[in-house]
């Protein structure tokens, strides 16, 4: 069973933008933090975004003042907003739902290139 759809990602020339969106069931949008990881070729999985259900949010350091997470509780999605695209933001963007107590969710994945 699919349970996050991601969507919205695709070929951008570096200092474009770009927002993916993370769509969920209801019941694991209200009960989950929502996070956006990504993972480059050869490389390890890793934070990029983390918004909680009193929408406080975390970034990683590479990302911060160029992304922005949101969620929008009525269409039960997550998106995450890139501006100032970089070649090294090229990755694989992933969609979690996170949880204390279970292992999380994870959706498909979605693909951005950023070319120079």
């Amino acid at each position: 069973q699919v349970q996050l759809v991601e969507s919205g990602g695709g070929l951008v020339q570096a200092g474009g933008s770009l927002r993916l969106s993370c769509a969920a069931s209801g019941s694991i949008f209200s009960r989950n933090a929502m996070a956006w990881y990504r993972q480059a070729p050869g490389e390890q999985r890793v934070l990029v975004a983390r918004i909680i259900r009193d929408s406080s949010t975390k970034y990683a350091d590479f990302v911060k003042g160029r992304f922005t997470i949101s969620r929008d509780s009525a269409k039960n999605t997550v998106y995450l907003q890139m501006n100032s695209l970089k070649p090294e933001d090229t990755a694989v963007y992933y969609c979690a739902a996170e949880s204390r107590s279970y292992d999380p969710i994870w959706g498909q994945g979605t693909q951005v290139t950023v070319s120079s």
